[in-house]
């Protein structure tokens, strides 16, 4: 009989089980964009190689009496067209199987993710090797040596290369930095400012798709432009965005009446601070609010009052801090003999009381750099996750930053109110959205 690797989830990942529902699968999609019909005898090839040198991407979810976790496979995984709607649910109690999918339409690589497996940046660095060994594969006789490594045209947000070697099962970084004593930092110490307790914020409501299935909603708009607006009001992109998000739902509300507090969750890529090469989950989560009608409330003023909230909360110190918190209330000892359903009751709970607190959450994977020759082979790049209240993700790749819009909801009025303050800054903006109503599909069939 072989013997099967196994590992306990990080705890990160715990939460993605307990809050998954209907309406939200917890799956998120990475998309990269060819400059041809994607060929998919040949994207299957390079899926095989790919797969091959990430045993992470091997594990199918176990469940035990106290906890879940993830035990290697001899599965393979099938490329397929893309006939299921966006973000469906992949992980399937009953029936175990991979905790990805592969799939493609016309141009289009798409790469599916169950959180609980990875986060954005792992499935980052697997759409990435995909996509090098794909190029390999379909230019080999024209511009990609016949014997390159894809592993040396695999590029990390920025253009850092990753190592192989670390792509494994059981490599858990939250366990490797946040498990033992606290250790000395090279960086300074920063003192958190004093927050106030957090207020109810406003929640954004709206009717939900008929079928459960999450709304998508994708722009592409050159990046330089945006960069250009989030500079000239001397804040990051990040926040830039984030101030447009929280204006554009304003808009739409026509006031937020009672509730005049907007509040967003953003992900904080751990590695940054803290060196991985692990894909599995490594993040840590930074909560941003603010209350209209205290002053300007002009997307400037707010945008910079988010920035001085979120830096001192993104510091190595700070994240830190917060990471050993989860990780000292996971390992509690009460906690560690209750049965795994009780426990995602509980957990359940929390997350229900967290998402009390917020409005919408962000997402910025950032700029990728593919080395030549993948990177001339590749235009937008973007994702976007299931979303059990809006979403908004943002990506640039080849000069055009693409923000993905994802809701439970089939009013859209909040994107076009975003839409419609970009263009009225001069940016030139493109949108495409998926079908989720009856009369929605009645119109793409008679195009």
């Amino acid at each position: 009989m072989t013997r099967r690797n196994w590992v306990r989830l990080d705890n990160a990942s715990n939460i993605f089980l307990a809050a998954r529902s209907e309406t939200d699968s917890k799956v998120f999609r990475i998309s990269a964009e060819m400059d041809h019909e994607i060929d998919p005898e040949l994207l299957q090839t390079a899926l095989d190689t790919t797969y091959d040198r990430y045993s992470l991407y091997h594990a199918v979810l176990r469940r035990a009496i106290f906890w879940y976790y993830l035990q290697d496979s001899d599965l393979r995984p099938e490329v397929t067209t893309d006939n299921q709607y966006t973000c469906a649910e992949i992980y399937d109690a009953r029936r175990p199987g991979l905790l990805f999918r592969v799939v493609y339409h016309h141009r289009r690589i798409n790469l599916e993710v169950f959180h609980a497996l990875s986060d954005g940046t792992g499935a980052l660095w697997f759409l990435t090797d995909l996509v090098a060994e794909y190029t390999r594969l379909r230019y080999r006789q024209q511009d990609l040596p016949e014997n390159t490594d894809t592993a040396q045209l695999t590029a990390q947000p920025g253009g850092g290369a990753e190592d192989t070697q670390a792509r494994e099962l059981t490599t858990d970084s939250f366990r490797h930095y946040f498990r033992g004593k606290q250790r000395p930092t090279e960086h300074p110490k920063t003192s958190s400012p004093s927050m106030s307790p957090t207020k109810t914020a406003y929640r954004v409501k709206g009717t939900r798709t008929p079928d459960s299935r999450t709304r998508a909603v994708e722009l592409t708009m050159p990046v330089k432009d945006v960069l250009a607006l989030a500079r000239a009001e001397e804040i990051s992109l990040t926040m830039y965005l984030t101030a447009l998000f929280f204006e554009s739902i304003r808009c739409a509300a026509d006031g937020l009446g009672k509730s005049r507090t907007l509040a967003a969750t953003v992900p904080v890529n751990l590695r940054q601070f803290f060196p991985s090469v692990s894909p599995r989950n490594f993040f840590a989560t930074v909560r941003v609010e603010h209350t209209y009608g205290n002053g300007p409330d002009d997307i400037g003023t707010v945008g910079r009052a988010l920035d001085r909230q979120f830096r001192p909360k993104a510091t190595p110190e700070a994240l830190e801090k917060k990471v050993r918190r989860y990780a000292k209330f996971e390992r509690s000892p009460m906690l560690r003999i209750v049965p795994r359903p009780i426990k995602d009751v509980v957990l359940r709970v929390i997350n229900w009381v967290n998402n009390r607190g917020l409005s919408v959450s962000v997402s910025n994977l950032g700029r990728v750099i593919l080395p030549e020759p993948v990177e001339s082979h590749v235009g937008r790049m973007g994702f976007h996750v299931s979303a059990v209240r809006p979403q908004m993700c943002a990506m640039s790749h080849a000069g055009l930053l693409t923000v993905s819009f994802t809701s439970p909801f089939v009013e859209t009025d909040h994107i076009r109110e975003f839409v419609r303050m970009l263009t009225s800054q001069g940016v030139d903006v493109s949108v495409a959205a998926t079908r989720v109503t009856e009369a929605e599909f009645a119109e793409d069939s008679e195009i």
